[in-house]
């Protein structure tokens, strides 16, 4: 019993040998061509992360001296530094540099900054996200304009559902807090206060305005019968 078991192991075997020699003799060609293909496409995976590892290093150095530049006052050389990361650096550092440029620029000079993050608002390319980031940014430049209709609208615009909405809110708040508008000033603060997802610090600043708003303008009048009330009596 155990020879004939080991005669039809030997026959199995011989027989598999056999199969995959007719399959090797057939498809052996395809079968080195397609583990040459994987072998080369592994490889060249390879040396593509560490291009871009590399390039993503090289981009990291340039920006953060970019940076250092413009702290130290040396605009124009931080300029050429972003906008040759803007036109070949890696796409997240491309974005960036954009971004940073047009921070620098509204520095400088406000409109032109609002100009540069009106580009970037307007980019499809761009993620949501950074396109509403960068509305906020231009319509914070233009707060101060001569007309500021276009930034409040822009604001508005914002305040609500934008991930910024919390910020929009404030400076609306804060700018018709200025132009004396308490009533209005007061309902966008009650936005911040009554939203459940409104920052802890952002509440804590809240606290200040209400208080602001709350106490409503101060009069000519009763600025004056303040200060011509009697000095407390002390004992």
């Amino acid at each position: 019993m155990a020879e004939n078991n080991e005669f039809f192991r030997e026959v199995n075997e011989d027989y598999r040998r056999d199969q995959i020699a007719k399959v090797w003799a057939r498809y052996g060609g395809v079968i080195l061509a397609v583990a040459v293909l994987i072998v080369a496409g592994v490889g060249g995976w390879r040396y593509w992360q560490a291009r871009e590892r590399t390039a993503s290093e090289a981009a990291s150095e340039q920006y953060d001296k970019a940076n250092r530049l413009a702290r130290d006052g040396s605009v124009a050389e931080a300029d050429k530094i972003f906008d040759t990361l803007e036109g070949d650096g890696p796409s997240g550092y491309r974005l960036l540099s954009r971004f940073r440029s047009a921070a620098e620029a509204g520095k400088r000079d406000p409109a032109a900054g609002a100009a540069e993050f009106d580009g970037l608002a307007g980019d499809s390319k761009v993620p949501d996200g950074l396109r509403d980031l960068a509305r906020l940014r231009a319509a914070l430049l233009r707060l101060d304009a001569a007309d500021p209709a276009p930034a409040l609208a822009s604001l508005q615009g914002l305040a609500a559902t934008s991930p910024y909405r919390y910020t929009a809110r404030e400076m609306l708040g804060l700018a018709a807090l200025r132009r004396g508008q308490y009533e209005e000033a007061g309902r966008w603060f009650e936005q911040l206060v009554t939203d459940p997802e409104t920052p802890p610090n952002l509440r804590q600043r809240i606290e200040v305005y209400t208080a602001l708003v709350a106490g409503g303008p101060v009069t000519e009048t009763a600025a004056q019968n303040e200060a011509a009330a009697p000095p407390p009596i002390t004992r």
